[in-house]
């Protein structure tokens, strides 16, 4: 193989790599998706699984098995919402001048709970979720 051939491979093995796809989400991603829509929208009671749930919401954060031997998975998100403004004005009159400023600073605390029941066939058999906002 000459040079030239040998600089085809080499670019074409680079150009090849960069189209390989991940379809994994991060767990950041993951978390992001517990609201209290999507889990409306992608848990169907009897028909979503546990790997329907563990891939659109990632790990619980505890699991326990009821007293009817049912498995609980529990899921719990907390974010803080911080929004910040600011304005400037400013104006001046040939002998007068001034200017303004207002700045503005607000943090809201957003929680997600979501408890998830499984049956003996490892589908759901029955789930809440509740989400509050303070």
């Amino acid at each position: 193989m000459n040079w030239i051939g040998t600089v085809g491979l080499a670019l074409l093995v680079i150009l090849g790599s960069g189209c390989v796809q991940n379809t994994t989400k991060p767990v950041t991603t993951r978390n992001s998706e517990l609201t209290h829509g999507n889990v409306q929208l992608n848990v169907k009671v009897g028909q979503t699984s546990k790997a329907d749930v563990l891939e659109r919401f990632g790990a619980p954060n505890i699991t326990t098995v009821d007293g009817s031997g049912q498995e609980v998975w529990s899921y719990q998100r907390q974010a803080t919402v911080t929004q910040s403004s600011s304005s400037d004005n400013y104006w001046t009159v040939i002998l007068a001048g001034g200017s303004n400023s207002a700045a503005g600073f607000e943090q809201t605390q957003r929680t997600m709970t979501l408890i998830i029941k499984f049956g003996k066939d490892d589908l759901v058999s029955d789930f809440r979720s509740r989400s509050s906002e303070f």
